[in-house]
């Protein structure tokens, strides 16, 4: 019986965007509904003022992005092959596995553990604040840029600045807490469907989980018995009352769920399914580029 080719004709790379949560888009369905709720359940007045505000929200979002965009620039270096070739290879290798819209990756001077992406136009902008350098080895970070990518692959980017507006429209205190809720279980879940995208960036379970413990216990997280230490603590976390209200309030889940979803999927047959799939796509980027 003859067989589909998985790559595309000629070769072409696999482009998918499978690994996203499955809850994200019906999660994100209940808070556009809330908010169109709200403003349909206000007065006339306080409706117009509502679409007036989400304009103006996402004029400043875009005019924040651009200044934030002209800032980095100034203190940020850019991921180049000239500037930083064996990063750039770790990015590089990211953007052809999961294959975001157009990107451009900068490193910026932090002692903080962190990374980002913003924009609401293209190019979306990828930072790395350089001591993820210092801290993390090659498929720990290749874990962190994929996380990222998967961000903007997935439009969480471009998203956040539209639904955050949205959710922050003028209404009732009741409704806005509700709406606020909302848009934070929406982000929960694009954290999920981020991990995913960035444990299928690098391809290994153990350095995607070393790579989260990293960021959540720092530098003390360095050495081999750090790492485990911290792992421990960190596995130790349960379901206590403070421990889930602290949640609800966050943009991401719980350190501990956040390894237990990646876990999960790393053993599901979508993860093999894609894994080498979207591994090809990095082997095609190769060829074509020696």
């Amino acid at each position: 019986m003859a067989q589909t080719n998985p790559y595309g004709p000629l070769g072409q790379p696999y482009d998918t965007t499978a690994y996203r949560n499955a809850s994200e888009h019906a999660i994100l369905a209940v808070t556009l509904l809330l908010v169109f709720a709200v403003i349909a359940l206000t007065a006339a007045a306080t409706v117009c003022l509502s679409v007036v505000f989400v304009a103006l929200f996402v004029a400043l979002a875009y005019g924040a992005t651009r200044a934030q965009h002209r800032a980095l620039m100034a203190q940020a270096t850019p991921i180049t092959q000239n500037t930083a070739p064996a990063l750039s290879e770790v990015v590089a290798g990211c953007v052809a596995r999961l294959r975001p819209s157009q990107v451009q990756a900068f490193v910026v001077p932090s002692a903080v553990l962190n990374a980002y992406t913003f924009g609401i136009t293209k190019p979306h902008v990828l930072v790395l604040h350089s001591s993820l350098l210092r801290v993390m080895d090659e498929d720990e970070l290749r874990f962190v840029v994929g996380h990222e990518l998967g961000h903007v692959r997935l439009g969480h980017t471009r998203l956040n600045s539209l639904i955050g507006g949205m959710a922050g429209i003028p209404s009732p205190f009741a409704a806005s807490a509700v709406l606020a809720l909302a848009f934070l279980w929406w982000n929960r879940a694009c954290e999920v469907s981020s991990d995913r995208a960035g444990l299928l960036a690098c391809g290994r379970l153990d350095k995607a989980v070393s790579a989260l413990v990293k960021l959540a216990a720092g530098s003390d997280a360095s050495s081999r018995d750090g790492l485990e230490q911290a792992l421990r603590q960190i596995e130790a976390e349960d379901d206590t009352p403070l421990g889930a209200l602290g949640e609800v309030l966050s943009t991401h889940p719980m350190m501990v769920r956040r390894i237990e979803e990646l876990r999960r999927y790393a053993i599901s047959d979508e993860y093999r399914r894609l894994q080498p799939l979207l591994a090809r796509n990095e082997e095609l980027s190769t060829f074509h580029v020696t």
